[in-house]
């Protein structure tokens, strides 16, 4: 993606709607309907796509490209992720507003201040946001972004907060505050945390 400096995810299309190009897309801006206010979205090969029309369908928008002109053109853009730079989003008004973006590299810290590892992504599988976390030297450790596991974000200092209880990484009579390698459960029930206005849902 030569076109992006800081690419930020914006949306992943999905599948075609009629015959006449439109497609269905999922979006990760607070509203849909935002998705054509950022410019170009480039995919990851570099290729753009300019919104000519967007409406709210569900929890999808439909999404007619100026690119895209039948349905064939369409099928073939089915799972491909949309991005744009994040110099072009406006930077959040609020001091607890950030973007998904903003996270990827941040310390992870317990109650204790003792830093546990870093962020490595942000992952939504259907089920609401998910950390992608290396917890001391392990990579692939998830936990649910919600407000009991992850109480707090500074993206300005540079850190995550999380509760090792409620994040999963230790069981509940485990007191040396240590992640528990055979326990990644969780529950993914509670409301997502994240920005209002694109890369996420507040």
């Amino acid at each position: 993606m030569a076109k992006l400096e800081n690419p930020v995810q914006m949306a992943v299309i999905g599948a075609p709607h009629g015959i006449k190009g439109e497609l269905r897309v999922k979006t990760f801006t607070g509203d849909p309907e935002a998705l054509g206010d950022y410019g170009p979205l480039y995919t990851q090969d570099g290729r753009s796509f300019e919104v000519a029309s967007i409406r709210p369908a569900g929890n999808v928008a439909v999404v007619r490209f100026a690119e895209v002109r039948d349905r064939s053109a369409a099928e073939a853009l089915t799972g491909t992720e949309l991005f744009v730079d994040r110099s072009v989003l406006p930077e959040p008004e609020e001091e607890d507003e950030f973007y998904h973006a903003d996270l990827i590299g941040l310390d992870v810290r317990d109650d204790t201040g003792a830093v546990l590892g870093k962020v490595l992504a942000v992952q939504n599988f259907g089920g609401g946001d998910i950390l992608d976390l290396m917890i001391g030297g392990r990579k692939g450790v998830l936990i649910p972004f919600t407000q009991a596991a992850v109480p707090d974000v500074s993206v300005a200092e540079g850190y995550v907060r999380v509760d090792p209880v409620a994040a999963g990484l230790v069981d509940d009579g485990d007191e040396d505050g240590r992640p528990d390698e055979e326990d990644e459960t969780f529950d993914a029930s509670d409301r997502p945390r994240g920005p209002r206005d694109a890369g996420g849902n507040r």
